[in-house]
């Protein structure tokens, strides 16, 4: 492993902990506004059909209320992500369960509630559209002609003619749910009209100037700002989602002249905000005697819900990962997002890569049940290395990591010993049956192909009066720690103790644009950018100076002395890589500049009689580049495989006519910390060239291997492979009943 240096390599001091520890962090819900009145929302109680009529009860007090609908919009009644397709308030017709149709605003924070129920709405409704089989059959027409937001295609070689020599063909098919967000602080947020008619809104978000784009349009010719508060996580439900909420209480405030705010409680949050994408992929797949694979055939389809939002790219970061980390000389990936009457589905940590690794990893199991041939050989035989070619054409040139997370992770985890272990105690009477499984999965991080290009991020570092370096990025801090990691790659690109280092608040009045806080890019990319940034400041210092001082005295004295000859603030933008090369109408080439690699497996067992399955130890393997704060590290890698093992055996959220029934945490149940097998967390570092220090993104990459590691070590228990999650005790007991009844 590198040796530390002066700020990188080390697990230092959080630069957020104190605050946070103290409880004088400011949440959204602790700003104290002056003449505050408090935001609703009216929200659609069909999925589909036309408002016929609107009428407020004229028994209720409505006089200290502010009321807003679709005509008090003074620009465009859209919220812009990708497209402009969702309203900000719907207009006539409804497209989903919980969908935004008027807002109330009230002094007292619980009498607007009272006052949200005295507004009644009829409507004609029509038949939903529910499932994604029932969108492609068109059964109503959402969208288009055809219901389909984006497809893609990548293809490579000769398919037909590698399924006509294979020595075996295994179909199979994969299903995956919605999954809720679950962070600690629900939506939020604030804004208030500036003297001059500019607008202000500051909230828990991801993404500010994602937040800023979309109000330019709904009001447009004000300058409007954007700040974030300290955030209570995200994990991608806050991307794009703020914007609509932002829009919801500018729109208030503008109508009220007064600041407004709006905080969902948590059943609002669970129903009314965007989750994992649901999908079904379907694989058939050629392989020759001993298991090499010949041919891939992949079959995509996520449910977009009602809106396009970030489908797109979801589905293309699905699309680009289905074949797993193996080479294969012929595959045909088909991919589509479709429209339902169910809310927006949007960004979760991995976007589409979770969905399309499970099938892959839980199709390997189904190639093992029918060929008799052993997964961990299997992967083994067809696993990516330096010099593989990917499905667009893509040649891994460097960091290639796959082989060593993967034979790391069975040696940690005595895979092959407990494997036959296992085995032996199923075959015996007893209370449990045992199962280890096994997942190798891989992550490009950063925006898929030319998407860095088109963000064109910036972000800047300057030296202050009072001595110290101010980090300038709209890079938002929301609980991983990103805030620390910036700091410590400007401090150490400067030779500078951590504590001269400050990190500005994400405020587009104060910070350049640096793009959204998504992908597993703000430590590759956005810490790319900040170390040359930091590089530029040095270069003139040590150039005016003769060297760079590494004392707050000693920078005041610099920043004193070189004050008349310009701004000491120096801003980079991201330049692509040569190498990189992308063809986004042919979708070939370099989807990523790098991938991340993790193997992990799964020991569990099942009750013989309840059918509940109970984690017993989780191992993972995975390979970062290098770690800038190895214990964040260890943190979103044990934070992720703790989602992902919800997602996979716990989290079952159930929709009736398009509308989340259990949006509260009694009966949607997420892992709590009783829950969590032990972890036995392996960093791997294999630095790349590309990266800041060598490091790669982190975030989502452990949240792709848990479910289908599951899924494999339930196979060795009961011999069921269930490939459709959440693995839940009935669906285990259902299995083995259908079993019996056919033998």
């Amino acid at each position: 492993m590198p040796k530390p240096g002066i700020a990188v390599g080390r697990s230092v001091p959080r630069v957020d902990a104190d605050a946070k520890l103290r409880g004088v962090a400011k949440y959204i819900d602790d700003l104290r506004l002056p003449g505050c009145l408090y935001g609703v929302t009216v929200r659609s109680t069909i999925a589909f059909g036309t408002i016929r009529k609107v009428e407020l009860d004229p028994c209720w007090p409505w006089k200290d209320a502010v009321v807003a609908g679709p005509k008090d919009i003074p620009g465009e009644n859209c919220v812009a992500v990708i497209e402009a397709d969702q309203p900000l308030l719907a207009p006539g017709r409804v497209m989903h369960p919980m969908e935004p149709l008027l807002l109330v605003a009230h002094p007292d924070r619980n009498r607007v509630w009272e006052s949200s129920k005295h507004v009644q709405v009829s409507y004609d409704e029509r038949d939903p559209v529910l499932t994604v089989s029932e969108s492609l059959a068109r059964k109503q027409l959402l969208r288009g002609t055809d219901n389909v937001f984006k497809q893609y295609l990548i293809e490579k070689g000769d398919v037909a003619t590698a399924f006509a020599g294979a020595a075996h063909i295994v179909e199979g098919e994969y299903r995956t749910p919605h999954q809720e967000h679950a962070y600690i602080e629900p939506n939020g947020m604030a804004a208030w009209v500036e003297a001059d008619g500019a607008i202000v809104v500051v909230g828990s978000m991801q993404c500010p100037y994602y937040v800023q784009k979309a109000l330019k349009r709904i009001f447009p010719g004000r300058d409007i700002r954007v700040i974030q508060a300290v955030t209570g996580g995200a994990f991608g439900g806050k991307e794009d989602y703020p914007s609509m909420l932002a829009g919801h209480a500018a729109l208030l405030a503008l109508k009220s002249r007064k600041p407004v705010k709006m905080l969902y409680d948590r059943s609002e949050d669970m129903a009314s905000t965007t989750k994992r994408h649901p999908s079904v992929v379907r694989h058939r797949t050629a392989l020759s005697k001993e298991g090499r694979l010949l041919a891939q055939d992949i079959d995509v389809v996520f449910d977009g819900g009602a809106y396009l939002t970030l489908s797109p790219v979801v589905l293309s970061r699905g699309t680009l990962h289905a074949t797993g980390p193996y080479e294969c000389p012929n595959v045909r990936v088909r991919s589509r997002a479709v429209a339902t009457n169910s809310p927006p589905n949007g960004a979760f940590r991995g976007f589409g890569a979770p969905q399309t690794l499970f099938a892959a990893e839980a199709h390997w199991e189904k190639i093992a049940a029918e060929t008799g041939l052993d997964p961990l050989k299997l992967r083994r035989l067809n696993l990516v290395r330096e010099g593989s070619v990917l499905a667009t054409g893509q040649v891994l040139k460097e960091s290639v990591s796959a082989a060593q997370a993967l034979e790391r992770v069975v040696a940690r985890s005595s895979y092959e010993k407990t494997r036959r272990t296992h085995a032996v105690c199923n075959r015996k009477p007893g209370k449990v049956w045992k199962g280890i499984g096994l997942a190798l999965v891989h992550h490009g991080p950063g925006f898929t192909g030319s998407g860095e290009v088109m963000l064109a991020s910036r972000a800047a570092v300057a030296l202050e009066r009072d001595g110290r370096i101010a980090v300038l990025s709209a890079t938002t801090e929301m609980g991983q720690g990103e805030a620390t990691v910036l700091a410590q790659i400007t401090a150490e690109t400067l030779g500078l103790d951590l504590s001269l280092v400050r990190v500005e608040t994400p405020d587009t009045a104060k910070v350049p644009n640096s793009g959204p806080t998504v992908a597993s890019r703000t430590t590759m990319i956005i810490g790319g950018i900040l170390m040359k940034a930091a590089l530029k400041l040095k270069e003139r210092v040590v150039q005016e100076l003769g060297s760079f001082p590494t004392t707050t005295k000693g920078l005041k004295e610099a920043g004193r002395k070189l004050a008349s000859k310009g701004p000491l603030t120096f801003e980079e933008e991201y330049r692509k890589p040569p190498e990189v090369v992308w063809d986004e109408a042919a979708y070939k080439g370099d989807a990523y500049g790098v991938y991340g690699y993790e193997a992990v497996t799964v020991d569990l067992s099942v009750d013989r009689t309840t059918y509940e399955v109970k984690l017993r130890a989780v191992h993972t393997s995975t390979d970062v580049g290098r770690a800038i704060h190895p214990e964040l590290v260890r943190g979103q890698i044990a934070g992720g495989t703790v989602q992902a093992l919800g997602w996979a055996l716990t989290e079952n959220a159930v929709f009736q006519r398009g509308r989340m029934s259990n949006s509260q945490f009694t009966n949607y149940v997420i892992p709590t910390f009783s829950d969590a097998p032990p972890i036995d967390l392996d960093i791997i570092e294999n630095p790349y060239s590309r990266g800041p220090y060598g490091a790669k993104g982190i975030g989502e990459l452990p949240h792709n291997a848990p479910a289908p590691a599951v899924v494999a070590a339930v196979r060795q228990a009961t011999g069921l492979l269930i490939g459709d999650l959440p693995v839940l005790p009935e669906k285990i007991c259902h299995g083995l009943l259908a079993r019996r009844k056919a033998s």
